[in-house]
C-alpha cells in the first residue's frame, strides 16, 4: 500500500465513532457507571498495556496468539491488554493486597484482540465491567448476574437471556467417563468452537463405554430452564457434578429474590474461552446477535497466580455489541437536544459571547456564529445544524 494511501485509512480491526455514534456509545457507558457504583463498586483504571509475562499469566497459548505485543527500548516484551479481569487480578494482589475484602471494582476500558474481526467487535473494543473478589459462596454469584442483568435494562435493552452454567459440572462428567486431559481439552475446545460433528467424533473415537458415551453427548444438550437441573442430576454420579448442581440451584434461588429470574435459562454446555473459570459461567444473548453481549463467572484460581489465594466472580460486557443490539431492536438512544444558535451583526460578537454564557448557565446547548451573519443567512445554519432556536444579537 502506498504511503498516501496509508495516511487516509485506519489498521485493520480498529473503527471511527462518528458523532453521532460517540454520543451513543457514551449515554451506555454512562448508564453502566451509574449502575456500578450504585451496586457499590469502584472504578478502577490500568495500563492499557503491561509486561507479557504478567497478561499471559494462567492463560492458553490461543490467547497468546491473539495478543499485540511489541518491545520497549530496554527489548522487554509489552503486551496490550486482551481483557481487564488480568491486570485488576495483578492490581488486587499487589496494591490493594491490604485492603478489606471482598473488593468491588469496576471498569469501562478497551481492550485488544488480534483475531477476526466481526460484528460488534473488532480488534479494538471496549468493555465495561466488574469483579468481585474475596467471597466464594452464591450470594456473590447470584450478585454479578442481577448486576449484569441491570446493567443491561439500564443500557436501554430488555429482550435478553442470560444462559447459566457451571464448569464443574462438566469436568465431573469427563472425569467420571474416564477421559485423558487430552481428551478432555480437545472435547472442551470443541463445545467453545461450537462444534458438534468434532465432539461427537472426538466421543466416538474414545473408545469409552455407551454409558459413558451418551453421558458425554448430552453435555451441550442440556440446556432449558429449572427441569434440566433434575435431568443433569439423574445422569451423573460423581460429587463434582453434584456440587456443581447444588451450586446452580443456590443461585437461582437468590436470583429469584432478586426478581430476575424471567431472563435465567440453564445451559450445562457452557465452557467461556478462557482457561481461568473454576465455577459458575454465565453468557447473555438478545434476538438477532449470535454472539453473546456480556459473560463472566467465578475464577477461584487466577489470583492464587499472583501469589494472593482470593476467590473471585465477576463480568464483562461489550458496549459496541450494546449499540448494535440497539440498532437491530430499534430502541433509540436519547438524543442531546441543540437549544440555541447565537448569531451576531457587525461588531457585536463581544455581545453574542455574553449573550452565549447567560444561556449556557442555565443548562441550554448553545452554539455562537464564528463570523458576522446576516439574519437571514443565520436562520439558514439554525436550520442545517438543527438548532431549536435562533438568537440574534444586532
Amino acid at each position: 500500500m502506498k504511503k498516501e494511501e496509508i495516511v487516509l485509512k485506519i489498521p485493520y480491526g480498529t473503527r471511527d465513532f462518528l458523532p453521532n455514534e460517540a454520543m451513543a456509545k457514551r449515554q451506555i457507558e454512562d448508564a453502566v457507571a451509574s449502575v456500578f457504583v450504585k451496586w457499590g463498586y469502584e472504578e478502577i483504571v490500568s495500563p492499557t498495556f503491561e509486561f507479557l509475562e504478567t497478561l499471559t499469566i494462567g492463560n492458553n497459548d490461543e490467547m497468546q496468539q491473539n495478543m499485540f505485543k511489541f518491545f520497549d527500548k530496554d527489548n522487554t516484551t509489552l503486551g496490550l491488554r486482551y481483557d481487564m479481569t488480568t491486570p485488576i487480578a495483578r492490581v488486587a494482589s499487589t496494591r490493594l493486597n491490604e485492603e478489606n475484602r471482598p473488593l468491588k471494582l469496576s471498569y469501562i476500558a478497551n481492550v485488544f484482540r488480534y483475531e477476526q474481526a466481526q460484528m460488534g467487535r473488532q480488534c479494538e473494543f471496549y468493555q465495561a465491567g466488574v469483579e468481585l473478589m474475596g467471597v466464594c459462596q452464591a450470594s456473590a454469584d447470584a450478585e454479578v448476574i442481577a448486576l449484569s442483568i441491570e446493567t443491561l435494562r439500564r443500557a436501554g435493552l430488555e429482550n435478553f437471556q442470560i444462559s447459566l452454567g457451571q464448569i464443574q459440572f462438566i469436568n465431573g462428567v469427563m472425569e467420571e467417563s474416564g477421559l485423558s486431559k487430552e481428551k478432555q481439552e480437545k472435547l472442551k475446545e470443541a463445545m467453545v468452537n461450537r462444534d458438534l460433528v468434532s465432539f461427537n467424533e472426538e466421543i466416538e473415537n474414545s473408545g469409552l463405554t455407551d454409558k459413558h458415551q451418551e453421558a458425554l453427548k448430552q453435555l451441550p444438550l442440556l440446556h432449558g430452564h429449572e427441569e434440566i437441573l433434575a435431568k443433569a442430576k439423574a445422569m451423573t454420579e460423581n460429587e463434582k457434578s453434584k456440587n456443581a448442581l447444588v451450586n446452580l440451584e443456590e443461585i437461582f434461588a437468590l436470583l429469584k429474590v432478586y426478581g430476575v429470574e424471567q431472563y435465567i435459562s440453564f445451559d450445562l454446555g457452557i465452557i467461556r474461552d478462557f482457561d481461568y473459570y473454576t465455577g459458575m459461567v454465565f453468557e447473555a444473548y438478545t434476538q438477532g446477535l449470535g454472539f453473546p453481549l456480556c459473560g463472566g463467572g467465578r475464577y477461584d484460581k487466577m489470583l492464587k497466580t499472583f501469589g494472593n489465594d482470593c476467590p473471585a466472580t465477576g463480568f464483562a460486557l461489550g458496549i459496541e455489541r450494546i449499540m448494535l443490539a440497539l440498532e437491530r431492536q430499534k430502541i433509540n438512544y436519547k438524543v442531546i437536544d441543540k437549544n440555541i444558535y447565537v448569531a451576531w451583526s457587525e461588531g457585536k460578537l463581544g455581545e453574542a459571547i455574553l449573550k452565549a454564557k447567560s444561556l449556557r448557565a442555565e443548562g441550554l446547548t448553545v452554539e455562537v456564529g464564528f463570523a458576522s451573519q446576516t439574519e437571514v443567512e443565520a436562520k439558514c445554519y439554525q436550520e442545517l445544524k438543527k438548532y431549536q432556536t435562533l438568537v440574534y444579537v444586532s
